[in-house]
């Protein structure tokens, strides 16, 4: 039987460049901690860009101010090629790829992997995370576990590798399971590679991609692993100030990306909150405060979703004109134009106006709700 000890669980979700926000929230969590030194948190589950920050900040367990500093310091210094390559000769030549196997049905050349070959960001993670340090903070009992969340092609199932120093086994339910294993570099790579856009990575033999893909219970992770009680840093964009035009265009293919991204990101995040909010209703009718299955102990669980407060679409639309020129020809290509918000822009734009602005208004919304956080945190 498993049990809850009263652990603090960090979910952080994907959303590509919008990863940005969620080191602006934890730079304000930083702030409120104050001369405090440790992570706050003891269970920690990223999916996609949140895969990236929640490895690095598990790599500086004792220390999170320096954590969230060095986030800052890479996100804060971003630019596209750092992210995936943008030269011109590679592009066009990647675009001639793509046409020259559409009209040929794959004779004249064989199918592309990707859109984009993100190779310059396997480069980058190998150098800022340290993951003999992630090892070294689980076996010391500095942190309970560390989850990073994949998409199995093969299985068409979620997928979240986990590394910690506890008994929990590998669980497996419809749609979703789990590896007991040390994070490397392919697991990141492969919680990160969003389909077609960017290579699928095989691990033991089996390709993943992002870990959005099937992720229909986001939450579950870090609960599985003891979190008692969980901090959501959301990448859905705020949509309350959407003005619907009267002109009905076909949507174009970045229209229609940019929905299905936003869709893959943060329609599963709310649904499995409202499983939860259910889940809490339940246990609170039982007078002991909690309920018991088969395997476990399930007993209340508290949240805090800290999410923007701005669409990011209307700031990655002003900074635009910060991406190389041969992207912009591409975007352009699919219909992301300079003078249009575009959903499908603020997953790619990896430049530091546009990560600057994110964790510039991460830092506000929650600096904005301190009473909460700290309260949450019980600072």
């Amino acid at each position: 039987m498993e049990s809850f000890d009263h652990k603090l669980g960090l979910v952080l979700p994907g959303g590509g460049a919008r990863g940005a926000y969620q080191v602006g929230v934890l730079k304000a969590i930083s702030s409120i901690q104050g001369s405090i030194e440790k992570s706050p948190f003891d269970v920690i589950s990223g999916t996609s860009a949140g895969a990236i920050n929640a490895s690095m900040i598990c790599s500086e367990i004792d220390n999170f101010h320096e954590s969230v500093l060095k986030l800052e310091n890479i996100w804060g210094n971003f630019s596209t090629n750092q992210i995936y390559r943008t030269e011109k000769l590679f592009m066009l030549r990647q675009s001639f790829h793509w046409l020259l196997t559409l009209i040929s049905g794959g004779v004249l050349m064989k199918n592309p992997r990707s859109l984009l070959d993100n190779q310059p960001l396997r480069d980058l993670l190998k150098d800022a995370v340290d993951f003999e340090s992630i090892n070294r903070n689980i076996n010391s009992g500095g942190l309970d576990a560390l989850i990073i969340n994949a998409a199995s092609y093969e299985q068409k199932q979620s997928v979240s590798f986990f590394t910690t120093n506890t008994s929990v086994e590998n669980w497996h339910k419809v749609g979703r399971s789990s590896r007991k294993t040390e994070i490397n570099i392919d697991h990141l790579m492969a919680s990160v590679a969003l389909p077609l856009i960017f290579p699928a990575v095989s691990i033991d033999g089996e390709y993943y991609g992002d870990g959005a893909i099937h992720q229909e219970t986001p939450l579950s992770p870090a609960i599985r692993l003891g979190a008692k009680n969980l901090l959501i840093i959301s990448t859905e964009s705020s949509k309350d100030n959407v003005m619907n035009s009267s002109k009905k265009d076909y949507p174009s293919f970045s229209e229609i990306g940019g929905y299905i991204l936003d869709g893959l990101f943060s329609g599963s995040l709310y649904s499995d909150l409202e499983r939860l909010d259910r889940i809490n209703q339940v246990i609170s009718l039982n007078d002991n405060q909690k309920v018991q299955t088969n395997t476990k102990e399930m007993k209340h669980i508290d949240y805090l979703v800290i999410s923007p407060s701005i669409d990011f679409s209307v700031i990655a639309k002003s900074c635009y004109k910060d991406m190389p020129f041969s992207l912009r020809m591409l975007f352009k290509g699919i219909g992301i134009k300079k003078d249009k918000n575009s959903d499908l822009l603020s997953f790619l734009l990896f430049e530091s106006s546009f990560s600057k602005s994110l964790m510039d208004l991460g830092f506000s919304d929650a600096m904005n709700r301190k009473d909460e956080i700290e309260d949450f945190l019980k600072i």
